[in-house]
């Protein structure tokens, strides 16, 4: 390589370079240049070999500097929302926190404000912090939303150096309770269950492995949860729990293995269900004959108290098959599932909860069980009874009818009627019967027959005392059915007439 020709300066030169670095190097300082450039200027009224230097050394200030400013660095935490992900009653508070950690030399001013995801920038606040190294502290701020959102929070640092932090992402959904008063009271349980929890036989496209979940609350909430197979999310679901409620998904294994399952509670409480294990065998074999299915055995049941019709019946399978099912009635679908059977086949009994009559449906009417199996469907037709409303009865208090003095010529008291009204809300026979003296009276019970609804008068009778003058006690009516029911006790007292005085009596008869 080619040598430079080091130039040699005249002394004029020399004096007319030294001169206009000095002047540069006062411009520089006026205008509060930094040490760097002060360093080049000044380099350039040294001679050649201390203006080498002098760079090199205005390159090492240049990197303790930096390395100055890295140690430096102001650094915040991604913020935290708590709670989180809330689902519950609104408004609610949510509450936010990130930890700021600042170098301090002396004294020191630490600027920030919070970023929010709207857009809107918080008020400054100022922390005044005192000592040497660094200090960390907690920024905290509270939120109260009275609506469905979704967003974030970050914070800001403005002094003594700036920096931003990762936006923290939080959600809000306001959901109705039914007066439930707080979410953070819902307790949460989960278990789950592969069905079938062993499979053998050919891997071919469709579900092999089923897995059910149920999920139990300790008051109606809705429910967030996700499937995990493996270590790896697979489904993920919300739904509304009274009590308990099943959730499941299934999958088609591609090669023999062995795994789990599990339910993962996400909202409003955090828990997870037991793992679920399975295993496949992947293999040819003479497959088994197509598996045929059926519905068999319904039974309709009308609830006359509430108007309501529920069913129950037979799925029958010959062989491994997954079978879902419809609930009908009157041609309306009000009901689904889904039921799995082994290689066996065998029968599971399904049942379709109470479900509310009104209008037309109250006269009776069909409830249809449909099934749909992967070779065959079938179907179920049974009549259901119409809704009779129940028929009740009431009875009046018991009141004295009628007096017979002619028990009194026999030295007894008088004998005494009573009478009493039944009232029933519709046809029906009422069986009763009466008290005297809290002793039940005649043999047997009676019974009267309404043929609608309406009102009617029964009566009793009772002998007088023997050698008394005077009958007295309580009666009292009691029904026994289409309802119990009571008139209550009435008192009676019956006093035979005196007899008429003998002087009037002799009178009559000389006349």
């Amino acid at each position: 390589m080619a040598t430079v020709p080091e130039r040699i300066f005249s002394l004029t030169e020399w004096s007319t370079l030294i001169m206009m670095s000095v002047g540069l190097a006062r411009k520089a300082a006026a205008f509060g240049a930094g040490a760097v450039l002060a360093a080049m200027v000044g380099g350039l009224a040294a001679s050649p070999a201390q203006a080498a230097t002098t760079a090199t050394s205005a390159k090492a200030t240049t990197a303790a500097a930096a390395t100055a400013t890295a140690k430096s660095k102001v650094s915040v935490s991604t913020p935290k929302a708590s709670p989180k992900d809330y689902q519950g009653a609104c408004p609610v508070k949510v509450n936010f926190s990130a930890k700021i950690k600042v170098p301090v030399k002396g004294k020191t001013e630490l600027a920030y404000r919070w970023l929010h995801g709207d857009g809107s920038k918080g008020k400054v606040q100022v922390v005044k912090l005192k000592g040497n190294g660094y200090k960390t502290i907690t920024a905290k701020q509270s939120i109260t939303f009275k609506g469905n959102v979704k967003g974030w929070e970050a914070i800001q640092v403005l002094a003594p150096k700036k920096a931003t932090s990762k936006k923290g992402y939080f959600a809000v959904s306001c959901v109705d309770l039914n007066g439930v008063p707080n979410d953070k009271d819902v307790r949460v349980a989960a278990r789950a269950w592969a069905s079938p929890d062993s499979y053998a036989g050919p891997c071919t496209p469709g579900d092999k492995i089923g897995f059910t979940g149920l999920i139990k609350v300790n008051q109606p909430s809705w429910v967030r949860y996700r499937w995990v197979l493996n270590g790896e999310v697979v489904d993920y679901g919300k739904v509304k729990v009274w009590n308990s409620r099943k959730v499941g998904f299934g999958f088609a294994p591609k090669h023999s293995q062995r795994g789990w399952a599990q339910l993962e509670i996400l909202g409003p409480d955090r828990t997870s269900s037991n793992r679920a294990y399975y295993k496949v065998w992947c293999k040819d074999y003479e497959p088994a004959p197509a598996a045929k299915v059926s519905a068999t055995d319904l039974v309709t049941a009308t609830n006359h108290d509430n108007c309501k019709v529920g069913a129950h019946a037979n799925i029958r399978s010959t062989g491994a098959a997954r079978v879902q099912y419809t609930w009908a009635v009157n041609g309306t679908s009000v009901a689904k599932g889904e039921v799995t059977f082994g290689r066996h086949g065998g029968a599971e009994n399904v049942t379709l909860p109470e479900q509310a009559l009104d209008g037309a449906a109250k006269n009776g009417g069909k409830i249809t069980l449909s099934v749909y199996g992967p070779n065959n469907n079938d179907s179920i037709t049974q009549d259901y009874a119409a809704c009779q409303a129940k028929v009740s009865v009431s009875v009046s208090s018991v009141s004295v009818a009628g007096q017979r003095n002619d028990m009194c010529q026999d030295t007894r008291g008088p004998g005494v009627d009573f009478k009493a009204t039944l009232s029933a809300t519709g046809a029906t026979t009422v069986e009763y019967y009466w008290l005297i003296n809290g002793k039940k009276d005649g043999v047997g019970n009676l019974t009267r027959t309404f043929n609608a609804a309406g009102s009617m008068d029964v009566t009793w009778g009772i002998g007088g005392t023997h050698g008394a003058s005077v009958t007295s006690g309580s009666i009292e009516l009691v029904v026994v059915s289409p309802n119990a029911v009571s008139s209550g006790a009435t008192q009676f007292n019956a006093t035979c007439p005196a007899p008429a005085p003998a002087a009037e009596s002799t009178k009559s008869a000389e006349a």
